[in-house]
């Protein structure tokens, strides 16, 4: 339904400051964003001003400048970094005669290029249609009132109407579908819940290293690009944690400053896997300057979406960009790990990552000696194996199993319940051991 904003096309780049402090707002990560669009920046245009202009945003003497710079440099369009009213953006458009793009729009391009899956595609245009819905314009003048035939007499249907009407239409159908998969989406939950599968989301600001960390753990090959936004559709994989088992990982779309709220809408299901994680990985690129602004603005989207209580492991990536910086653990005043200090790429720290990823989804272990009588051991013995905690088995004179075991607390005392009262009889010694 919309038209893609082609690579290569010549763009002049519009960034106003409207800090007080006197200091420059950092614009590379809106080039960063340009550039991850495959346009060409023509000229980057910059200026200050106390609060937007409400007819031009720029105000009038800069519009009029930034119109004889597209009109020398024969640029295609023009990129706010700034969100942008309906009428501001209409009155820009007529100025300069070209293209005009805002923040909200270059991002919803990005991810409309990025979509590979039916369900990333639906969300990119749920989004793109309720960002479009405040700008749609009746271009159809000699089509200003639609008539019925004969004996269908009145006003008609005037364009506007019509589009509007379609365009709730088509809205309607994609949520439909998208409930479908939200639905699909939470069967897996389920079935991973009734399984105890605990789940690990990745979360980030977006070019983290978050896929690449995620390849590194599964080898599952997810794209990986240093460009914003190279992941886009979600991906799970089944990894084995020490003293856990099955766990499931999910790579995510990565966040990003004033990320907009349709998108955040659209991508709701997609997101719901981080909304009800057993635990976040929040990856940190670490030789960023503004990574503790990269924090604060990851856990601003991760409040919309009501995932702020999930329990977060801070994963510090790209240490090897960091003068002084070594792999290693920081932990709370609890003695929990908190932080962990890891280079995906150079391959620093990820035996540590997985250390405290079992001692922040274990809790307590328990180790358990059992005494198993010949008739229960093919039973009680397949059960354990299952459970994967089996350290050392030798069988006595007599026939009996002597078995020591390592499992969580939660497991042990799912196997009791399952055994019953007999289950006492085959304990010999126990002792419990608190990560």
């Amino acid at each position: 339904m919309f038209d893609l904003y082609k690579a290569g096309e010549q763009a002049v780049l519009v960034h106003i400051d409207f800090t007080k402090n006197g200091g420059w707002e950092d614009f590379s990560e809106f080039e960063s964003l340009v550039s991850s669009a495959g346009m060409c920046k023509v000229q980057m245009v910059t200026g200050r001003r106390q609060s937007p202009h409400p007819k031009y945003f720029v105000g009038e003497g800069k519009a009029f400048e930034i119109s004889d710079i597209v009109r020398i440099a024969g640029a295609d369009i023009v990129i706010f970094d700034h969100t942008l009213s309906p009428s501001q953006e209409r009155n820009l458009e007529r100025l300069f005669q070209c293209s005009v793009l805002d923040r909200t729009g270059l991002i919803l391009d990005i991810f409309a290029h990025r979509a590979r899956t039916y369900e990333g595609k639906l969300q990119v245009e749920l989004a793109q249609l309720r960002h479009i819905a405040t700008r749609l314009i009746r271009g159809w003048t000699h089509l200003e009132r639609q008539k019925g035939g004969i004996g269908l007499r009145g006003p008609g249907e005037s364009q506007l109407e019509t589009d509007r009407r379609l365009l709730r239409e088509r809205v309607k159908r994609i949520l439909r579908r998208l409930d479908k998969v939200a639905k699909q989406r939470e069967q897996g939950r389920r079935a991973r819940i009734r399984a105890e599968v605990p789940t690990v989301s990745l979360v980030g600001y977006t070019n983290a290293g978050k896929s690449t960390l995620f390849n590194r753990i599964t080898g599952a090959g997810v794209y990986t690009s240093g460009q914003l936004f190279a992941t886009l559709d979600p991906t799970l994989r089944k990894i084995q944690v020490v003293d856990v088992g099955d766990t499931i990982l999910a790579d995510t779309v990565g966040f990003i400053r004033h990320l907009p709220h349709d998108l955040v809408a659209a991508f709701k299901a997609t997101l719901k896997e981080t909304q009800e994680a057993t635990l976040l990985l929040h990856v940190i690129d670490a030789s960023d300057d503004r990574f503790q602004e990269n924090i604060d603005a990851v856990n601003v989207v991760l409040e919309e979406i009501e995932a702020h209580e999930v329990p977060t492991l801070l994963v510090m990536n790209k240490i090897d960009c960091v003068e002084k910086a070594s792999p290693h653990i920081e932990r709370n005043g609890e003695g929990v790990p908190s932080i962990v200090w890891v280079s995906v790429l150079a391959d620093q720290g990820i035996d540590l990552l997985f250390e405290a990823m079992t001692e922040r989804l274990v809790g307590t272990m328990v180790n358990y000696r059992l005494r198993i009588p010949p008739t229960e051991i093919g039973r009680m013995y397949s059960k354990l194996c299952r459970l994967r905690c089996i350290l050392h088995e030798e069988y006595e004179s007599d026939g009996y199993l002597l078995i020591d075991v390592r499992l969580t607390q939660i497991d042990w005392m799912r196997l009791k319940k399952r055994e019953g009262s007999k289950f006492g009889d085959f304990i010999v010694s126990e002792w419990n051991v608190t990560i």
